[in-house]
């Protein structure tokens, strides 16, 4: 079994057994240093009438046909909206010490497993609260919003839905980055039947798994402590009905909506509808993927190009009741 595999699977283990995450020593002794550049910072400390040094260290945020930057530059710091971005970003984040170390680890994680990875230039800026775009990865530029993860409560999220904002938090950005690298790796095609989307999703979660157990699992799939504790309780039924409904193989693309994309809670058209979490397609499809890993000697480069219904069959998944 290859040996990056094996390892993973024992990190599974290890964290479901126990609360605490102690590194691996070969993961550990990874060479990684990660600063964050603070464009948001810099920015403002730079004069009204001189971006010239600014834009020698940020030259992609130059575009190449916009003659005129400086003005753009100079309504951004005059827009008191952008102001107050800045200060609420930084009474958050006033340096970022403890996410520079999250990173570090998260980088190691993927390194080991995907040793062509390369370390990004991460930058932080603000985004007009642009919350569907929080985490951009652009060639190897690692570009930050960090006026989306201000805590669910903040005034700025008010007239977002409870369900968005409630990951618009500091303890959810590794997540997002992971989920990023783990999209990279995987192999997009245009996944037909239900089955191929909830394995699609199943994949990426899976990867997050190996990227960041130092994580807890909620965080994962953007759930509470409560919502994940509810779908692991109810995962036997929720399969139960995907199979009696006969859903699995159906091409409507109206289960996207109903259990994979973000929402409040899952359609299952029952009077237990407002007591689920939403996208539990996706966390059955992470069950499959767990399922099949365990079943099958494979590495993580087979996982991520396998055909999904390939991977349902040997997955031979089936939930305790």
């Amino acid at each position: 079994m290859n040996c990056r595999t094996l390892l993973g699977m024992i990190l599974l283990l290890l964290v479901s057994c126990k609360e605490g995450y102690h590194t691996p020593k070969e993961i550990s002794e990874i060479e990684m240093d990660v600063e964050v550049k603070r464009f948001d910072q810099d920015f403002y400390k730079t004069d009204i009438d001189s971006f010239d040094k600014l834009k020698k260290e940020y030259p992609y945020f130059v575009p190449r046909n916009f003659i005129d930057v400086d003005s753009l530059w100079r309504a951004k710091k005059l827009d008191t909206l952008e102001v107050e971005l800045l200060e609420e970003s930084s009474k958050v984040f006033p340096d970022f010490k403890d996410e520079e170390a999250d990173l570090e680890l998260l980088f190691k994680h993927i390194k080991y497993y995907f040793p062509e990875f390369e370390i990004p230039e991460v930058v932080a800026l603000t985004s007009k609260v642009k919350y569907r775009s929080k985490i951009l990865l652009q060639k190897n530029i690692l570009l930050i919003a960090i006026d989306t993860y201000l805590g669910e409560n903040h005034k700025f999220y008010e007239g977002i839905p409870k369900y968005i904002a409630s990951n618009l938090k500091k303890e959810q950005l590794v997540s997002d980055i992971a989920d990023v690298y783990a999209k990279r790796y995987i192999t997009s095609n245009n996944k037909r039947t239900y089955v191929e989307q909830m394995v699609s999703f199943g994949k990426e979660l899976y990867l997050k798994d190996l990227f960041m157990p130092f994580k807890p699992e909620a965080s994962r799939i953007g759930y509470s402590e409560k919502q994940l504790a509810w779908a692991k309780v109810n995962e036997s039924e929720i399969w139960s009905y995907f199979v009696d409904k006969e859903l699995l193989f159906s091409t409507d693309t109206s289960l996207s909506n109903r259990f994979i994309a973000q929402a409040p809670f899952s359609k299952f058209y029952l009077e237990l509808d407002n007591q689920s979490p939403g996208m539990l397609g996706r966390y059955i499809g992470w069950q499959i993927v767990r399922s099949f890993m365990k079943k099958n000697d494979v590495s993580l480069q087979k996982l991520a190009t396998i055909d999904e219904q390939e991977l349902f069959k040997k997955s031979k998944y089936k939930p305790a009741k």
